[in-house]
């Protein structure tokens, strides 16, 4: 793992000692600390932390205050609330704020540590999946329509875009559950949808509900395929999908990706035009 960096905000330097020596004495780096809402902003500005320990009651702010005003500058800063304070209101409040963590003073040294050593595993595994899941439900896509049709889509180049997309005529969402969460959307016209139902089922006229049905297993089969590629790649990852949601109409639109991360692509097949968006959060780490 590489070398942690992390500021100490607390406004007792009797905290900031005792926390200070726990961490340094552990092979952490603590590059500074702050006693206010205002050394703190500074202090992450200025030194780039990858954690920040954040005591609850400092002048003039509280430690979700403070939160919310270093992640103004560094949003996706993991902060671990150290505090002799930790009633179900302040874990309730920490939750929303997307705290990484809470430790109850006086702080058990092992517990601390553990803490911060998850917290950045976490981040490391997101990076990993971050790097394989579109290859993964790429390829889980192409296999799928290959074994079911004896072609493979000729797929156009992966985009970023978090743009609000209109759907095309039917969207298939299927929710994704495990060590982090997200979902994967399969877009086409009503038409494709409808032929590619006929020739599975071999009939020349399919029902709505035939055609919901189709559309959802084979989404269900790219889903799962992907996540199983991936959960041989690390165990840890643990993904599995939920039930699919599918949506009828051409006017309706797929909503703008609030996901940590998101990726998509066209696919030409024998059918029409597929698109494909899938993504991930980080979780409320």
């Amino acid at each position: 793992m590489k070398e942690i960096k992390i500021v100490v905000v607390d406004d007792s330097p009797f905290s900031v000692a005792m926390l200070t020596n726990i961490l340094i004495s552990r092979g952490f780096v603590v590059a500074g600390s702050a006693n206010s809402l205002e050394e703190a902003v500074e202090a992450v500005t200025t030194l780039k932390p990858d954690i920040v320990t954040m005591d609850m009651t400092m002048p003039g702010a509280d430690g979700i205050e403070c939160t919310k005003a270093i992640r103004a500058v560094c949003p996706h800063l993991k902060v671990i609330i150290v505090s002799s304070m930790m009633d179900d209101e302040i874990v309730h409040r920490a939750q929303k704020a997307r705290i990484s963590g809470y430790v109850q003073k006086p702080v058990d040294e092992e517990e601390l540590c553990l803490l911060i050593q998850r917290i950045m595993s976490d981040d490391e595994l997101f990076l990993q999946l971050d790097g394989l899941y579109y290859n993964a439900f790429r390829e889980a896509l192409a296999d799928t329509f290959n074994k079911f049709f004896k072609s493979v889509p000729d797929f156009q180049e992966k985009q970023t875009t978090r743009e609000e997309q209109v759907s095309r005529g039917m969207s298939v969402v299927m929710g994704i559950i495990g060590k982090y969460g997200g979902r994967m959307i399969l877009d086409m016209s009503e038409e494709a949808a409808e032929n590619i139902a006929k020739f599975l089922l071999k009939k020349e006229e399919v029902t709505k509900d035939q055609i919901v049905n189709v559309m959802g297993e084979i989404s269900n089969i790219v889903a799962g395929n992907a996540c199983s590629l991936l959960n041989k790649s690390n165990s840890l990852f643990g993904l599995r999908v939920a039930p699919p949601t599918i949506v009828y109409g051409e006017c309706i639109k797929i909503s703008k990706t609030v996901l940590d991360t998101v990726s998509s692509a066209k696919a030409e097949t024998d059918f029409g035009e597929v698109y494909f968006n899938v993504g991930f959060n980080r979780g409320v780490n």
